[in-house]
């Protein structure tokens, strides 16, 4: 008789009966972090790739850090910073200070 597989010890995972609760909200949050993650890192990516930031792609690509490296890179190392912004509209040039009279 396997002692793990009784329903009052929380299934396989012998978590008792808050198991399934925890079991629930670790696949929540789980899929939260991917969904961010997975945001973050295509907005990345696709700026790095239209701006011929090579190596930034291959790092941006290779290196999974929750989305903090992808907003570094957005935020501070983005070659098109100052002309488009973060979801690619182009940013209207700054209109001429007129002398006073």
């Amino acid at each position: 008789m396997n002692t793990f597989d009784h329903g009052a010890w929380g299934g396989q995972l012998g978590l008792g009966a808050l198991g399934g609760a925890f079991v629930g909200g670790f696949v929540i949050l789980t899929l939260i972090i991917v969904l961010w993650s997975f945001a973050w890192k295509g907005l990345a990516l696709w700026h790095a790739a239209r701006n011929g930031q090579f190596w930034w792609f291959v790092v941006l690509l290779i290196v999974n850090t929750l989305g903090i490296l992808e907003i570094i890179y957005l935020f501070a190392f983005r070659a098109d910073r100052a002309t488009a912004s973060l979801f690619g509209k182009k940013n209207p040039p700054a209109m001429p200070s007129s002398p006073a009279q």
